[in-house]
């Protein structure tokens, strides 16, 4: 089976750094059909900052609307210079049970979106 390519966003990042910004879908099958869980290989992630002043952005990969210690996962107080962009490049499973969350210094100073690809586990 092949996964699919998909991207998301772009979002305005908000001070709210528990925000919940991807999760894979539920899968649900038809009659006797089953249902598998999904997840997403994110490969590529681009922060764009529309102000005048370098703006930092933070997240992390566990439980929804969480950011505990120790789930830090890409950048960190990472900062986009002024009117500039930030590119991530990699390789990052997200299982059914995993959030992607956080947020930036500024409100809707940063906004972010991505790509990779979606499959069934």
């Amino acid at each position: 089976m092949q996964n699919k390519p998909f991207r998301f966003g772009p979002i305005a990042l908000n001070t709210t750094l528990t925000t919940n910004l991807l999760n894979p879908p539920a899968a649900s099958g038809g009659v006797n059909g089953g249902a598998a869980s999904q997840y997403i290989l994110l490969t590529h992630l681009r922060f764009v900052n529309k102000t005048a002043a370098a703006q930092t952005f933070s997240l992390w990969l566990g439980a929804t609307g969480a950011n505990a210690a120790g789930t830090e996962v890409i950048g960190q107080g990472k900062s986009v210079a002024a009117n500039d962009v930030y590119d991530w490049y990699g390789r990052l499973r997200i299982d059914a049970a995993d959030f992607l969350v956080g947020g930036a210094d500024a409100n809707t100073a940063l906004s972010i979106e991505g790509e990779g690809e979606i499959g069934v586990a």
